[in-house]
């Protein structure tokens, strides 16, 4: 029985690694051509202080509280909600992806370039 156990285990922990939520890829150029349509709601995971020292234009600055991000997403669940961070190795536009798909939102991307990569595509930045 025990060797059961210990057998399925790993398997268990693999399977539900596996299963975690995956967002899909946008490109810059696709993000840009949603925010001029006004089409996307845009949620920024570096946090405060690099939020503060340029964003994508309309982004939201994610402090980790969903309550919080229910009040400033639109209503529409099937609103293009794209979360970032700085760049193509950063994970942590899962917090801010995983917290919208949580609240419904049934359209949610993942801008792998980053603000990184946002600047060096010659993209402007906010710093309101």
């Amino acid at each position: 029985m025990i060797k059961k156990i210990s057998t399925l285990l790993p398997l268990l922990l693999i399977s539900s690694f596996l299963s975690a939520a995956t967002f899909p890829d946008i490109s810059v150029e696709d993000l840009q051509k949603a925010i001029s349509a006004k089409e996307v709601a845009v949620i920024d995971v570096n946090g405060p202080n690099s939020f503060a020292n340029g964003h994508i234009p309309g982004a939201i600055e994610f402090s980790s509280q969903k309550a919080d991000l229910k009040n400033l997403l639109p209503k529409d669940k099937n609103t293009l909600v794209v979360a970032y961070c700085g760049g193509p190795s950063c994970r942590a536009y899962l917090r801010g992806a995983n917290a919208a798909s949580e609240l419904g939102y049934k359209n949610v991307k993942h801008l792998s370039a980053g603000i990184s990569g946002w600047k060096k595509s010659g993209q402007k930045v906010s710093k309101k």
